[in-house]
């Protein structure tokens, strides 16, 4: 279980990966691209080191070890050097000094974009095509996000989705026996699973409601809302999809419930996201939205915590059974010295059943092939199957890979922040105002 908010894939990246990603393709120097024709993997007689980044640290980092001593058993000609604590940042300027790793893990999928459109990821279709990959076993909403424009340059190694966390104690004592599927019935929970003291400040709150608050991000939330964020031809449509619309009505009817003060009181008391006296770990909060990494952090640090988990509600009952995912992604960096070795690293870490259990039973995340969500060996609890479900189901979805990473993102988070506080006195000119914002943002990244 990761002790730290690196864990999550939804922070925000630093301005200089961005820059950075920006000028790879110039920097990037030959070192055996797919660009010619896909390279062989090394023979057995032929001795071979692959370095491998990633972010992973401590015990993480010994988890992958386990993964990649699996494969260096099967290929004893090849040396796995595991690097840990290499972040976007890091990797990124490797690749423009011309002295990258072969093989590159990252959290951050909104990067994606940025990899693919500077060439600083390798395009692994080559690859794909020559050993008749199957891509068909990895969910569509995981496809998405691991390429951009047509060109895919990273697999998933695992995934995160996002559900519902209810404390079954605060929802019996209203009167509630079940969680909530719906947006409404949410709505309606949270009311009457809060708690007021005598001055109306909040003891107990059902649900909050303030974007960037833990895991309560306007990508998650989008989801419940079937909320569109591009059309056909790439554009920003916030202002014109009635999701958003109803996703911020929806948020500000919750937020005027409690009052906004009331809430900035109550949520300036409780504990940090992946703190043992988080909101929910502690009962003040009966229910969140929380990717199923946080069944580790419930188990290690509140055992006796008296809970369960559902899928998130949804505003359409049709699309219930759903989720939002991203995940971890794993890539070829161009310039790699041993790419042939380095995709066949890559095959077996995001396509070998027995190391994906692995590395989901060690890191509790989903494992991201459809045939190891179905293996025996996989152990994580019955608070884990929903997400499991949730990975399954057709209503799977992420937010879409674009050139400026997570800038786009960045830009509805400041929105949304303004919007729950009152500064906003039309959300429908607010949300056009967004899209322009946006795609002004996409046109100067180009």
């Amino acid at each position: 279980m990761r002790t730290k908010p690196g864990r999550s894939r939804l922070r925000f990246r630093s301005a200089l990966a961005v820059a950075a990603a920006g000028a790879v393709a110039a920097a990037c120097t030959a070192g055996g691209g797919a660009a010619s024709g896909p390279a062989e993997a090394p023979g057995a007689d032929q001795a071979v080191t692959v370095q491998v980044w990633s972010n992973f640290s401590d015990r993480e980092l010994g988890i992958l070890k386990e993964a990649l001593d699996k494969y260096h058993g099967k290929h004893t000609n090849i040396t796995i050097e595991n690097q840990g604590s290499q972040d976007d940042d890091k990797i990124t300027q490797s690749i423009r000094s011309g002295n990258p790793p072969d093989v590159a893990i990252s959290f951050t999928t909104d990067n994606i974009g940025q990899f693919a459109s500077s060439g600083a990821w390798q395009d692994l279709k080559p690859y794909i095509e020559r050993d008749e990959y199957d891509l068909d076993d990895i969910p569509q909403a995981v496809r998405d996000y691991t390429e951009y424009d047509g060109k895919r340059v990273a697999l998933p190694m695992l995934a995160d989705v996002y559900g519902l966390y209810y404390n079954k104690d605060l929802l019996a004592a209203a009167g509630l026996t079940a969680p909530p599927k719906t947006t409404a019935e949410l709505l309606d929970y949270a009311k009457r699973t809060t708690v007021k003291n005598p001055d109306g400040s909040i003891a107990v709150a059902g649900f909050l409601p303030q974007m960037g608050f833990y895991a309560f991000k306007p990508q998650i939330v989008a989801t419940m809302f079937d909320a569109k964020w591009i059309d056909k031809d790439g554009r920003s449509i916030l202002g014109q999809d009635q999701g958003w619309k109803d996703m911020f009505t929806w948020q500000k009817e919750l937020i005027d419930f409690y009052g906004w003060e009331n809430l900035q009181k109550f949520t300036a008391g409780l504990g940090q996201e992946y703190s043992a006296d988080n909101g929910f770990h502690a009962g003040k909060v009966a229910m969140a939205i929380d990717g199923e990494y946080r069944t580790a952090f419930i188990a290690d640090q509140t055992p006796a915590l008296n809970y369960g988990t559902a899928t998130i509600p949804t505003s359409k009952p049709e699309n219930h059974g759903g989720g939002y995912t991203t995940g971890t992604i794993i890539g070829i960096p161009k310039g790699a010295k041993n790419p042939g070795a380095a995709w066949d690293l890559v095959k077996f870490l995001t396509s070998d059943t027995d190391a994906l259990v692995g590395l989901a039973n060690g890191l509790h995340n989903v494992p991201s092939t459809k045939t190891s969500l179905s293996s025996p060996d996989l152990k994580l609890g019955e608070t884990f199957k929903p997400f499991l479900d949730a990975f399954q189901n057709e209503n799977l979805t992420s937010n879409p890979a674009s050139t400026i990473g997570d800038q786009y993102l960045k830009i509805v988070s400041d929105f949304s922040e303004s919007w729950q506080s009152g500064s906003v006195p039309d959300l429908g000119a607010g949300l056009t105002t967004l899209d322009k914002q946006i795609d002004d943002a996409k046109a100067l990244g180009k």
